[in-house]
């Protein structure tokens, strides 16, 4: 119970987070939940939370999705999730931690070199982002510092930078539930605990709108980096132990 009670209130605290920088719940999560249940649970419960914290964010920003941009990067990042979850499932628990783990930390340099080349990408563009980032996505559960700077670079600010992400991923990790459940990944305890989970992130994402107007860009760049390399290390040292 205690263990419950620990990891919904980091849930609140992420689903806060992700709502103020539109990204950050599946990374602050991920590493407690494969401390709690291990590295095979944790992805799946994972998925269901982050579903969860996407449908809270679509819910407060609904009138500014972008519904071009959506389509766009959707069309082809929901099959490229879909197989991405296929890759996962093949591959052994451990190099699932030290995956994550480098992935995670590789995407801090990563980050801050697409953001400093100050692209602008059309529509086709943002629909080959979206393939790319969808497989990602299907192993890796988080992948919000590359469609982070996919949408803005596309144009989109704020709500409705917000909103769209939210409604892109959520198209996506339906893709990616969905695989699990169908190959045997995602049984009814999992779900469970996915929801009780994934409600704690969902009212973070309406706390997070309260604020969003408030962090300043520079703040939002530290705390990413921040929550992108403690959970990598956490990863990595999940894999050591």
């Amino acid at each position: 119970m205690t263990g419950y009670l620990f990891v919904l209130t980091v849930g609140l605290i992420a689903g806060a987070l992700s709502g103020i920088i539109g990204t950050g719940s599946s990374i602050m999560l991920l590493p407690i939940l494969v401390f709690q249940f291990g590295p095979r649970q944790a992805v799946p419960i994972m998925a269901i939370a982050a579903l969860m914290s996407n449908v809270g964010k679509v819910l407060a920003w609904r009138r500014e999705i972008d519904w071009k941009a959506f389509g766009a990067y959707s069309i082809t990042g929901v099959p490229a999730a879909a197989l991405g979850a296929r890759t996962l499932l093949v591959l052994p628990p451990h190099m699932i931690d030290v995956a994550l783990g480098l992935f995670f930390l590789a995407m801090i340099p990563c980050r801050r070199h697409l953001a400093s080349l100050n692209l602008r990408l059309s529509l086709w563009q943002l629909a080959v982002a979206g393939g790319l980032i969808g497989f990602l996505t299907g192993i890796v559960i988080s992948t919000g510092p590359l469609s982070v700077p996919a949408f803005t670079s596309y144009g989109l600010l704020k709500g409705a930078f917000l909103s769209t992400e939210a409604a892109s991923s959520l198209a996506l990790m339906v893709s990616k539930v969905t695989t699990f459940r169908s190959l045997g990944a995602l049984p009814v305890s999992s779900v469970i605990k996915g929801l009780i989970i994934g409600s704690s992130v969902m009212a973070g994402a309406f706390v997070g709108k309260e604020v969003v107007q408030r962090m300043s860009v520079t703040m939002f760049q530290h705390v990413l980096d921040a929550l992108l390399f403690c959970s990598g290390v956490a990863m990595l040292w999940t894999a050591m132990i």
